[in-house]
């Protein structure tokens, strides 16, 4: 169904009455429905607050407009008051629900990011108990009259799966870019609540975001709360650990220990509050092609255990990991890595979708702030100890090596801890799938509690 096909539906549905309230970026999303005919069946009220002291009379004040926060406060608003006003006339028989969105679009004066938070509040039935469904999206065309039309587009898209589609979330994802692309759109925020969707895990559905295109990272805290990834990556200092955590082990955590000491120590971090993350790409959650999506919240259970931030992302290469976080801080970055990763970081392999290959990647992840901290590695058979300023690269790489450890882009961890330089993931992963109980010793204790009380991993009985 195209978006006139879907706006028809809906104005066509005589159990569907809602309204409308949209803050930037026009009224688009209503405009599509008054345009199709028939709206006078779905439409109970529009409306828009563009002045800043208007909006705070009718939603109460608000820190930013453009939020999560006002969103919430508008969607609870007008439904609220649709039901007080209409359920005595027609509460038998009607499905009330309230779209809203709050847009910075471009204009004369703002030039910044364009994006919005739109949402849905909707009941399955008459009287029934109301769900909600709430995104966040970037609007990526250069104009102000396409980003309007990609908002209406994909508020229609949002407000026709929900109400028809409830029953798969799946389904709501997969529809919400119908009629736009990823040149135009991304969605990189989605969380359902309610009745409709107590089955649903926002997590898993955060994944499907970035599994299906729609957007290329998504953040959720250790809480489990799904969250927009710039409203907590804004100005911070920030290291990152990327894994596959499968399942976090000693060394991972002391590779993040050992880094965490000596990032906060920077001159340029010093006093600033500082942001760890773990990553996963979805090259770390791919088994034989397919993601286990039991698999991936088992990883993410371990890493909330440990009060973790873990953010899911489709950057193969750390030069595009360093992009995006560039997007949002202009303070100093920490990338944590081992060893055998900063050896892949100089094959020049990876690089060759690139004009500039292997030098224009390092331009555009050095080019700010940023820092790999690098954890040694105990060769297994000669038992020689591997650290970033021993690490043999490629001859014609030397040179270029050489100059990044010099000037401390890249550097040594220090005060690691000997006795964990042993532990491989891989082998403790298979040690809890043969059940051999020495794994226990090689992950933190909180870690060991969780794999051992729910059973994760294949671990047996």
């Amino acid at each position: 169904m195209d978006t006139r096909q879907k706006a028809i539906q809906i104005n066509m549905d005589s159990t569907k009455y809602g309204a409308f309230t949209e803050i930037g970026a026009g009224q688009e999303v209503a405009r599509w429905f008054f345009s199709v005919g028939g709206a006078s069946g779905t439409i109970a009220k529009t409306m828009s607050a563009y002045d800043m002291t208007v909006s705070d009379a009718i939603y109460g004040p608000c820190e930013r407009y453009v939020s999560k926060q006002r969103l919430q406060c508008m969607l609870d608003r007008e439904f609220d008051l649709l039901v007080e006003r209409l359920d005595t006339k027609r509460g038998e028989t009607t499905k009330f629900f309230a779209f809203a969105n709050t847009v910075a679009a471009n204009s004369f004066s703002r030039k910044e990011d364009a994006h919005g938070w739109l949402g849905l509040q909707f009941q399955m039935e008459p009287r029934g108990a109301v769900s909600q469904v709430i995104i966040h999206v970037r609007l990526l065309d250069p104009e102000n009259i396409q980003q309007q039309e990609a908002l209406g587009i994909l508020g229609v898209n949002l407000i026709q799966a929900a109400i028809y589609h409830h029953t798969n979330s799946d389904e709501i994802i997969d529809s919400l870019l119908d009629s736009l692309s990823t040149a135009r759109a991304e969605v990189d925020m989605i969380e359902f609540s309610g009745v409709a969707f107590k089955s649903v895990d926002n997590r898993v559905m955060a994944l499907q975001l970035v599994q299906k295109g729609l957007s290329k990272a998504t953040m959720f805290l250790a809480n489990g709360e799904v969250v927009q990834p710039a409203d907590v990556l804004y100005k911070k200092s920030i290291l990152v650990e990327r894994g596959s955590f499968r399942p976090v082990t000693n060394v991972t955590v002391d590779m993040l220990e050992c880094a965490t000491s000596m990032f906060v120590q920077e001159p340029k971090v010093q006093g600033e509050e500082v942001l760890v993350i773990m990553e996963m790409t979805l090259k770390n959650l791919l088994d034989n092609g397919q993601i286990d999506y039991q698999d991936f919240l088992a990883r993410v259970d371990i890493l909330a255990s440990l009060g973790k931030i873990v953010l899911i992302s489709n950057f193969a290469e750390y030069h595009r990991l360093a992009a995006y976080f560039f997007r949002y801080t202009k303070k100093m970055i920490g990338i944590v890595m081992g060893v055998p990763t900063l050896k892949e970081v100089f094959d020049e392999k990876y690089y060759l979708d690139l004009d500039g290959g292997i030098l224009e990647s390092f331009g555009r992840l050095f080019k700010n702030d940023l820092k790999l901290y690098v954890y040694p590695l105990m060769d297994k058979k000669t038992g020689a100890l591997i650290t970033s300023d021993n690490l043999l690269v490629t001859p014609k790489l030397r040179h270029l090596f050489c100059y990044l450890v010099e000037n401390r882009l890249i550097e040594s961890i220090r005060g690691f801890n000997e006795s964990y330089l042993s532990i491989f993931s891989r082998e403790v992963l298979l040690k809890i799938q043969k059940n051999d109980p020495s794994w226990e010793q090689m992950v933190p204790e909180p870690v060991c509690k969780i794999i051992k009380e729910r059973k994760l991993f294949y671990l047996e009985n």
